[in-house]
């Protein structure tokens, strides 16, 4: 089978692809042959070694698949050749076939286009996690999304829509158009101040502030918050410079994010929660992004909670169904185009996922 590889952490000139044989499940394990693989900027920040829990080189990035199960390890009880499954894998999906344990392996529809169904698995999911298991949205309240013309920040708007809620969102100049389509306010992060923007409004905050930057961002995110507040911070992109580690940004987004950490825990009225969509596999608890993951594992990873993961997705699924919700597809690229695919994650984000077809 083909492979990706990223033998040294940096930009995308380090990927590459390799023959290699055809693994083997193990207890508990299903192999899949992946139909669509999905690249994203989480996948950039793994390659950069910037991702908390990011494995030793060499190993095989792709954060999610789609696939078809065609064999059964020892032990396995729910799924059968022929099943078709998405999988949450944090790195290992850049491939023709990949094995990922049984259970945290979720059932998909046959009728439905993979790539499409691969938005659910990690980028919808997030948002919805985001939404309705960390912050607890209520109808009526104020969000405001950084990033919210990229995959996440879309997905939210969408599912912020559907939940009622009041949204406003930082994008470029060029993405407000976009943004605003989706029926949130934009705010150019470039020339206006959200702080300031946000502060105007009745209560002189936001109920809920959903941060995938990181750094400064987060400081004065915290105080774009009214009593009763949330903010959420979920990625660090902040840490990534031209597709690359940043390492003064990681000094700086550490230095910031345990400030948070302390206004929170000394402010009665306004919360700050971290979230991570995935668990582990291998790891110790890990606080700084160095390679200590074991890379003879078959994927790093799966959803934090398999049976939240598997109700959500239900409830994602009905929504994709009911045309509510509209996971778009940048663009499908084989499996020996990876390179340019992370190439091109930064200018496809408005347009939707890039998705890898092995």
């Amino acid at each position: 089978m083909k492979r990706v590889v990223v033998d040294r952490f940096g930009g995308p000139e380090v990927l590459r692809v390799v023959e290699d044989d055809d693994p083997r499940p193990g207890p508990g394990e299903v192999r899949v042959r992946v139909l669509a693989a999905g690249v994203s900027f989480t996948d950039a920040q793994l390659r950069a070694g910037t991702y908390l829990g990011v494995p030793q080189t060499p190993f095989t990035p792709g954060y999610e698949l789609v696939g078809v199960v065609d064999e059964v390890g020892p032990g396995c009880r729910r799924l059968r050749e022929g099943d078709r499954v998405g999988a949450l894998t944090v790195w290992g999906a850049d491939a023709e076939r990949v094995c990922v344990p049984e259970v945290e392996a979720v059932e998909v529809p046959e009728d439905l286009d993979p790539a499409e169904l691969l938005n659910l698995v990690f980028t919808y999911m997030t948002a919805y996690q985001l939404l309705h298991r960390v912050a607890r949205v209520k109808s009526g309240e104020t969000v405001l999304v950084h990033g919210a013309a990229g995959r996440v920040g879309t997905a939210v708007l969408e599912l912020g829509a559907v939940a009622g809620l009041q949204l406003y969102g930082t994008a470029s100049a060029r993405d407000r158009a976009a943004v605003e389509r989706l029926g949130a306010v934009a705010i150019d992060y470039r020339t206006e101040d959200f702080l300031a923007r946000v502060r105007e409004l009745p209560g002189k905050g936001v109920d809920v502030v959903l941060d995938g930057l990181g750094g400064a961002v987060s400081l004065r995110s915290f105080r774009a918050l009214r009593p009763g507040g949330r903010l959420v911070v979920y990625g660090h992109y902040a840490t990534l410079e031209h597709g690359h580690k940043n390492r003064r940004a990681w000094v700086e987004w550490y230095a910031a994010t345990g400030t948070v950490w302390l206004w929170s825990l000394l402010s009665p009225r306004r919360q700050a929660h971290a979230y991570r969509i995935q668990k582990l596999h291998g790891h110790h608890r890990q606080v700084l992004p160095v390679a200590t993951g074991h890379p003879a594992l078959p994927v790093g990873g799966g959803p934090r909670d398999p049976e939240w993961f598997r109700d959500d997705f239900r409830a994602l699924l009905e929504l994709l169904r009911e045309h509510r919700i509209h996971p778009a597809v940048a663009e499908r690229l084989p499996l020996s185009e990876a390179r340019r695919a992370h190439e091109m994650l930064g200018r496809s984000a408005a347009r939707g996922k890039l998705v890898l077809v092995p």
